[in-house]
């Protein structure tokens, strides 16, 4: 299917809110980054509190927006490096980018990361989904699986539209209900706190053992690594774009320390891993839930959509699709062509809803998926990146920083997926 380059998703492309004129303000590339970073994941934080406990969840938080707000900084550096040495020319992917570092191999490890971890949120949004609905409708033989199945057939068709301009209100109503959520939890929290008989003292404070999931919760929470280059591109003002980021993910830590604190102080050992549950069953607490199911369903082929693009461009690449191409009219290999993806796009929603059918728990798919592939994306590929291509240039402290943050970023998906996959 053939598809405009303004409707390509800046995982892969830059989408045209980014890779146009650099025109956006300050102001404007603040509301950009809290958009492309704050989403699904920050309604389990609460649960991650209770997890860890509600200072090591704070300290967890403040970590790893450090952490995040670092790494993002080394790839802007990265591209600067090659962009002074003209060698980067029109495209500033991250899957460029890890290619002019590492070569092919760093390319097909960036978009295979990028395609798993998109995975991993589009499993979350499903289950998010199914799981909102079956507490909300509750009806007789119907589980949260259920309602995931029965929203694939307009998940298909929702995938098949080209141009994903279209479905932008959709991403914007989606993250105003999370808003409206956050709210309405805040508000809940506030009337338990008042009205509720506990001792602050019963919330505990520290668990070690619960430190691993905290963290991959606050990694999926933070990620937002497809962004960083086109962000600091559509800058009017680009040098100043660390002081937009760090302002920005000062605002954003915050959010997230008071309202993982608060739900756990306000819910405590009864905190589920979607807070939305936590909440009273009336006609409020119900619009808010329905209304962030059905934005996400329509942002769920948004989340599907790089997916389809790395894919359908390997195959448009083959051999045998050449050969073909050659050998056939280009109106029939159009009609093919396009029956050919509509096919890959629906077995891939179907997949990802039989993977959504099976996860025990949001908290827990977000936190593996955090632990995994959004540490590495996160914290190991920037600083590889970034000691490859400045490794020579760098302070004794400088390249000893970015070893750490390499080294903590391997070690961490690895304790941090298997103490996940224990705990289920």
């Amino acid at each position: 299917m053939e598809e405009k380059n303004c409707d390509r998703i800046p995982l892969i492309n830059p989408s045209p809110l980014t890779s146009t004129q650099a025109t956006a303000s300050k102001l404007q590339t603040i509301g950009n980054i809290v958009v492309s970073i704050v989403g699904t994941g920050v309604l389990g934080l609460p649960y991650a509190f209770r997890v860890a406990g509600w200072l090591a969840g704070s300290l967890g938080a403040i970590i790893v927006g450090l952490a995040t707000f670092y790494c993002m900084l080394l790839l802007i550096e990265c591209r600067h490096k090659l962009a002074s040495e003209e060698e980067l020319k029109g495209t500033t992917t991250y899957g460029d980018l890890g290619f002019r570092c590492i070569g092919k191999p760093g390319r097909y490890l960036t978009e295979f990361l990028i395609c798993i971890s998109q995975c991993g949120g589009s499993v979350a949004y499903l289950v998010f989904i199914g799981q909102n609905l079956a507490s909300v409708f509750k009806l007789h033989g119907l589980n949260f699986a259920s309602y995931i199945f029965l929203l694939v057939p307009i998940e298909i068709a929702l995938s098949w539209i080209g141009s994903l301009s279209a479905l932008a209100p959709f991403s914007i109503f989606a993250d105003a209900c999370n808003l409206l959520a956050m709210g309405f939890v805040v508000k809940e929290d506030i009337q338990q706190v008042v009205g509720g008989d506990f001792s602050f003292r019963d919330r505990k404070a520290f668990d070690l053992a619960g430190l691993p999931f905290a963290g991959g919760m606050a990694v999926f929470c933070f990620e937002g690594f497809g962004m960083t280059l086109a962000l600091e591109q559509s800058m009017r003002e680009s040098r100043t774009f660390p002081k937009v980021l760090a302002i920005s993910f000062a605002w954003i830590t915050v959010v997230y320390i008071l309202f993982g604190t608060f739900g756990y102080i306000a819910f405590g050992d009864d905190t589920k891993d979607i807070i939305t549950l936590n909440l009273p069953n009336d006609w409020t607490a119900i619009a808010v839930q329905i209304g962030m199911c059905l934005g996400l369903v329509f942002t769920l082929p948004i989340m599907v959509h790089p997916i389809c693009e790395i894919m359908e461009g390997k195959l448009e690449k083959t051999i045998s699709f050449q050969n073909f191409r050659n050998n056939d009219d280009e109106s029939l290999m159009t009609r093919i062509g396009k029956f050919g993806i509509y096919i890959g796009r629906a077995v891939l929603v179907i997949g990802l809803a039989m993977l959504a059918s099976f996860v025990p728990s949001f908290g827990v798919l977000v936190s593996l998926v955090g632990s995994t592939v959004c540490a590495l994306i996160s914290f190991v590929l920037p600083a590889s990146f970034h000691l490859t291509l400045l490794g020579s240039s760098l302070s004794f402290w400088q390249k000893g920083l970015d070893v750490f943050i390499l080294l903590c970023g391997l070690l961490f998906a690895v304790y941090g997926t298997y103490t996940t996959i224990v705990g289920v």
